[in-house]
């Protein structure tokens, strides 16, 4: 699957940004659907995950409450609301897939296919 994630931005905080992830080639209803995000000097982490169905979705501690993952199968896209928006969310933001497995999850190396990013940079 090729994904393409677009939406981000400057913002300052306390705004609200919406990021949508494009998929094209097979099946996007097939594919477990996450967001990640990774600062400068920092890792990647995980953001949000959704199932395939988009009956269950799942949050970093520091996004809940705050961000909705969400998914359109019929759009082929999933979203990422972030509302409330802080300093320390600016990131780039990657939507990635995972085909096989029925579980949860939210590690990098869970995810099979990755996005290109996009730079969101939320200001004080």
């Amino acid at each position: 699957v090729q994904l393409q994630a677009s939406g981000g931005g400057l913002v300052q905080a306390g705004d609200s940004l919406r990021l949508s992830c494009a998929a094209s080639g097979r099946t996007f209803s097939s594919y477990f659907m996450g967001w990640f995000r990774q600062a400068p000097g920092k890792e990647r982490e995980f953001v949000a995950a959704i199932s395939r169905s988009g009956g269950s979705t799942s949050y970093a501690g520091s996004v809940k409450g705050r961000f909705t993952i969400s998914r359109d199968n019929v759009k082929n896209t999933v979203y990422l609301q972030m509302n409330s928006l802080k300093p320390e969310d600016t990131a780039v933001y990657y939507c990635a897939a995972r085909l096989y497995g029925l579980g949860s999850y939210s590690g990098v190396a869970d995810f099979d296919s990755w996005g290109q990013g996009t730079q969101v940079t939320v200001s004080s």
